[in-house]
């Protein structure tokens, strides 16, 4: 993270270097990306962004004079590849891995005064002088990753490592990896090569989401009293109605769907099934 803009919209956004060096949190640590993963990461960013879909920006692209030693498919075959650096924007980078570390660590001070700060920032219909402004704020991250999900299997694009560590607190998109978009229905299209148990593949996302959300909530728990805890599971409880009401509306705009029908939901999945079968 390099620091803070503020355009001349009054929007702000944070700036991050992906691939610029060393990182505890890459291959081997060295931190550095190559030129055909930094290429993808600007041009899909930029598409979801005028898909309308929730998303991190690509701001610049610069090429490395670095050589970087990747392997690309896992298989022991390791190539000298062109390196890369990307620019890219966001209004946060915090993800529910940035509260679940805290909490393990039992850095609860810390912990308060991160989550605080995320919310007088980034939610600011909730009031900090209100007690239940940590219900409220898992509340609205449990409806907005719900949507964002929903989101993503309406145009078929398929995360590739939905871990806790990737899913935005604001409910962005973020850290684009081994991601891919379906060319035709299958809810078992995996676009992670080395994801050989099919952990992530695009049938799972919704599944994966809850349970991250649920990590969230462990993360939050030691902040909650137990009226807000047991809230807090109900709130989860309603992820699934969340998700499957923005899913089939969704869906309904993209068929030309209008009014209620009770048949509206079995058409869907009649023709996700016809297209399966294609």
């Amino acid at each position: 993270l390099i620091g803070v803009y503020t355009n001349r919209h009054g929007e702000r956004w944070e700036l991050q270097l992906k691939g610029s060096g060393k990182t505890p949190y890459s291959r081997n640590g060295d931190g550095r990306a190559v030129l055909r993963s930094s290429v993808r990461e600007f041009l899909c960013s930029e598409a979801m962004h005028y898909l309308g879909i929730p998303t991190s920006r690509a701001a610049s692209l610069v090429v490395s004079d670095d050589d970087v030693w990747r392997d690309q498919f896992y298989n022991g075959n390791i190539k000298k590849e062109r390196g890369a650096i990307v620019l890219r924007l966001a209004k946060s980078w915090f993800r529910i891995g940035s509260l679940e570390i805290l909490t393990h660590s039992r850095e609860l001070d810390l912990l308060r005064r991160l989550l605080d700060f995320i919310i007088q920032e980034h939610f600011p219909s909730i009031a900090m002088n209100d007690s239940n402004r940590y219900l409220e704020f898992f509340s609205t991250v449990v409806s907005e990753t719900a949507n964002l999900i929903a989101l993503w299997m309406s145009v078929g694009f398929a995360h590739g490592v939905c871990n806790t560590d990737n899913f935005s607190l604001l409910s962005i998109t973020i850290d684009y990896g081994p991601f891919g978009f379906m060319d035709s229905y299958d809810p078992n299209f995996v676009p992670n090569t080395s994801d050989d148990e099919r952990r992530y593949k695009i049938g799972n996302q919704a599944s994966v989401g809850m349970f991250n959300l649920s990590k969230l909530l462990q993360a939050l728990k030691p902040l909650l009293d137990p009226r807000q805890k047991q809230l807090a599971s109900q709130i989860l409880e309603g992820y699934g109605e969340h998700y499957y009401s923005r899913f089939t509306e969704l869906f309904k705009t993209k068929l030309g769907l209008l009014g209620e029908n009770e048949n509206d939901n079995f058409l869907i999945a009649f023709l996700l099934k016809v297209s399966l079968l294609c």
